[in-house]
This record gives structure tokens, C-alpha cells and sequence, in this order.
């Protein structure tokens, strides 16, 4: 398979994959300046020349919207191969690239976000360890930070303090999300509409800088949902799971 990066020159004419085809749609928009806005950062998106999920999303961790410390590497934010092109060796295609492009960079090694066990939006932890990857530091409820040092010498990463502070944060339901991911710009207002109707009590939070996100409560900065200060969720939320929420919840 031929990989493409997008460039400034391209990106508006190549597909984000994530199964959106409309370049109006404000998923689409959202992504794509999100992307222009990282892309002079050292971020790289390298995807299969296909319309699919079928792409790997990285940049220097300095750079990541994430509350890491990780100086020198290199922060994956997705790595994402499902439908039709799983199974024929695709994920390893576009690891390997990055290993290769972050070597010739000069960077430490790879970190990258997962979970005690497979989770939706997050690495897949058995994946990642036949890579080679181990578990560098944790947080609760499941969070993983993994890495692949490129040196013996490399420091170990961790996560920054605030993933472990939580106890001034606001009664009720708060949601940090940022542009990262396309889904966050349909259902994010789908959300707070349900909320507003049940008369919950729901808070958005939408990260806007990095700053903001490298000192952010959750490790996955995409998008968590909290109650009463306990992480609900980090799985972007259709209209039924929220519902499901709610109706837990009493509302």
C-alpha cells in the first residue's frame, strides 16, 4: 500500500479517513484546521492511500495534547487500521514508518496512550507490547502510558501531576474534549443539548490550546467525560450511550 503525508498543499484535498467523505462537513472542517493548526508543530499524519481508517497521527511530545512528560520523544496520537484493512499487515506499515521517521529525527523513542485492557480510542495494549512496547506509568481508572525507548539511556516517561488531581473539579458532569478527533464536533453539542433537556448538570470544557491540555485532569484530552469528579468515559458518545448515562445517573 502507498502511504501519504498530508501536507499544507494536500490536506484539502485528501480524505481524514474516520469514514467522513464530505469536506463540509463540520466534522471534516473541525479535523482538517485542527491538523493545519499542528502540522508547522512536527506533527505528521500518514495514511494508506485509501478512502478508510487506515492512518497513523504523531508529532514531537513537547507538542502532544496531553499531559505527559516525555521530553525527546515522539507522542502517537492515533494509530487506527479497522474494516476492510485489518489483517494485512497495515498497522505494522505505518508503525514502522514512524519508528523509522522518529529515529531519523533524532528522537528518544514512542509513547503512546492505552489501557489495562483494549478499549475504544486507546492503543491496543496486547498490540503494542508484540511491538515491543511496555507500560511506562499509570492512571486510574485504566490509563497506560507505553513507550519504545530507541536507547538504554532514554529517560522513562510519565504523566504530569494534574491526571491525579481531581478534587476541585465541579459537582455533576464535566466534559474536556478538544478538536483532535472529527467525532467531538457532532456529538459534543448533541450532548449538552440532551443534558440541558434532562436538567443535568453538565459542563463543557473545550481545550483549546496546548497548554490548557498538557495540564488537563485526563491523559485523554480527545474527550473525557466526568461525574462528581470520577472519570464516566474517555469513548466519544452517541445519543444512546448518553442516554444510558443519564438514566443511570437518575436523570
Amino acid at each position: 500500500m502507498e502511504l501519504v503525508k498530508l501536507t499544507h498543499e494536500n490536506i484539502e484535498q485528501e480524505h481524514i479517513c474516520c469514514a467522513i467523505s464530505n469536506n463540509k462537513d463540520i466534522q471534516v472542517v473541525s479535523k482538517k484546521n485542527w491538523l493545519r493548526e499542528r502540522l508547522d508543530e512536527g506533527l505528521v499524519f500518514l495514511k494508506g492511500n485509501v478512502r478508510g481508517k487506515c492512518f497513523i497521527e504523531y508529532l514531537p511530545a513537547e507538542y502532544a495534547w496531553t499531559p505527559i512528560e516525555a521530553d525527546g520523544y515522539m507522542y502517537i496520537d492515533c494509530l487506527w487500521v479497522s474494516g476492510q484493512f485489518k489483517g494485512h499487515g497495515y498497522s505494522n506499515l505505518l508503525l514502522d514508518a514512524c519508528i523509522e521517521d522518529s529515529k531519523e529525527k533524532g528522537k528518544k523513542g514512542l509513547v503512546i496512550l492505552s489501557s489495562k485492557k483494549k478499549r475504544g480510542f486507546l492503543s491496543d495494549p496486547k498490540y503494542m507490547g508484540y511491538k515491543g512496547f511496555k507500560v511506562a506509568d499509570t492512571a486510574e481508572p485504566y490509563f497506560e502510558l507505553m513507550y519504545l525507548p530507541f536507547a538504554e539511556d532514554a529517560r522513562l516517561p510519565r504523566f504530569g501531576d494534574t491526571v491525579h488531581e481531581h478534587k476541585d473539579m465541579p459537582k455533576g458532569f464535566v466534559l474536556y474534549y478538544t478538536n483532535q478527533c472529527p467525532f467531538t464536533a457532532k456529538y459534543v453539542p448533541l450532548l449538552e443539548q440532551m443534558a440541558k433537556a434532562r436538567n443535568a448538570v453538565f459542563r463543557s470544557v473545550h481545550i483549546q490550546t496546548r497548554e490548557d491540555a498538557q495540564h488537563a485532569p485526563s491523559p485523554f484530552t480527545t474527550f473525557s467525560l466526568f461525574y462528581d469528579s470520577q472519570l464516566v468515559t474517555h469513548e466519544i458518545l452517541s445519543e444512546k450511550k448518553f442516554d444510558k448515562i443519564l438514566a443511570d445517573k437518575g436523570l
